[in-house]
């Protein structure tokens, strides 16, 4: 799966990232997208860590630039499958 985030160059007013999932041939197969509260990466881990909890980035963000000469950066991500932990389970242990 691969994140990507956008620096807003016209501006749209929308800054967010995209969840491309690929098969293995590299195709895109699907893709998703949530808002996030600023651009970039920092931006866009944050929205991660607020929407998709179990969705962790495996790689670090790398920059490019479109041709239109706005900033991207992409990053490899995977879901956490451990089930999330609650109090009440640790207390338990």
């Amino acid at each position: 799966m691969l994140l990507t985030c956008y620096r807003d160059i016209r501006p749209y007013g929308w800054p967010h990232v995209d969840l491309f999932l690929h098969d293995p041939d590299g195709r895109e197969l699907n893709w998703v997208h949530w808002a996030a509260a600023e651009e970039g990466p920092e931006g866009a881990d944050a929205a991660c860590a607020a929407v998709e909890p179990r969705l962790r980035r495996t790689t670090p963000w790398r920059h490019g630039i479109r041709a239109d000469g706005s900033d991207y950066w992409t990053a490899h991500a995977e879901w956490n499958e451990q089930p999330d932990r609650t109090d009440s389970q640790e207390e338990a242990e």
